[in-house]
């Protein structure tokens, strides 16, 4: 437990240290819901948590996505990766503490962007269902970390911000995370529908307009054991 404790620790310390990173996945969510409130903020007043869910979720996935990949890209290029196997710190836990470790920041985000929405946007919510929406975001979001730990176990820091912002930016806007979703092009709702970032949308939405759950959770299931999968493939073959 101790050795866990101390990875998670050095992962929270070095997402503080890529500051790069803590700007595109926290500051930039947060910025990006902080306009829309700002200017259309009457129109979504009376939607509560519905316009906490869509934010949010893009909110989470910046941060889930960015800081494990970028962070283990960061210690795969100063060698540190070759540390860790000689040390003997299990594989698990080198994963385990990456995904772990960028929870907390994903409860910022998703606490900094209700509060914008109360003090820019003056929207009123229900304290239960934004709970339970940051309950869901928060776990349902960790399948997303294995691929970005599994990205950042095979190329440079700089490489894995590129793709895996590349791998953000549209997600989000397929799925309906920036725009309603039923405005999108119906081809492009096609896509975004089949993505687990659709899913995890749908799944937090659940608790709010009482719409079907379980077909989202399983396809997060799916995404989390496939991701664990990956993500262990590629730390194993990465030349250290």
């Amino acid at each position: 437990m101790r050795a866990m404790w101390l990875e998670i620790r050095d992962e929270l310390v070095g997402i503080l240290r890529e500051p790069t990173a803590l700007f595109f996945s926290v500051l930039m969510p947060v910025g990006f819901f902080t306009f829309f409130v700002a200017m259309f903020g009457e129109a979504w007043e009376n939607a509560g948590t519905a316009m906490i869910v869509p934010f949010g979720t893009f909110g989470v996935l910046a941060v889930v996505l960015m800081n494990p990949g970028i962070g283990m890209a960061d210690a795969h290029q100063r060698g540190w990766l070759r540390v860790k196997r000689v040390s003997g710190i299990p594989l698990w836990m080198t994963i385990a503490a990456k995904v772990i470790a960028s929870i907390p920041y994903a409860v910022a985000v998703l606490a900094a962007i209700t509060a914008s929405a109360v003090f820019v946007g003056d929207m009123r919510f229900d304290a239960g269902e934004v709970a339970v929406v940051f309950a869901v975001l928060v776990l349902g979001v960790l399948p997303f970390a294995f691929f970005s730990v599994a990205i950042g176990s095979r190329v440079g820091a700089n490489a894995a911000a590129a793709i895996l912002n590349a791998i953000l930016m549209p997600s989000a806007i397929v799925s309906g995370l920036w725009f309603p979703y039923e405005m999108l092009p119906e081809a492009i709702a096609r896509i975004g529908s089949v993505l687990p970032t659709y899913h995890l949308a749908r799944l937090a939405m659940a608790p709010v307009d009482g719409g079907a759950w379980l077909g989202h959770l399983l396809v997060l299931a799916a995404t989390a054991a496939v991701g664990a999968m990956v993500a262990t493939m590629a730390y194993r073959s990465a030349r250290l």
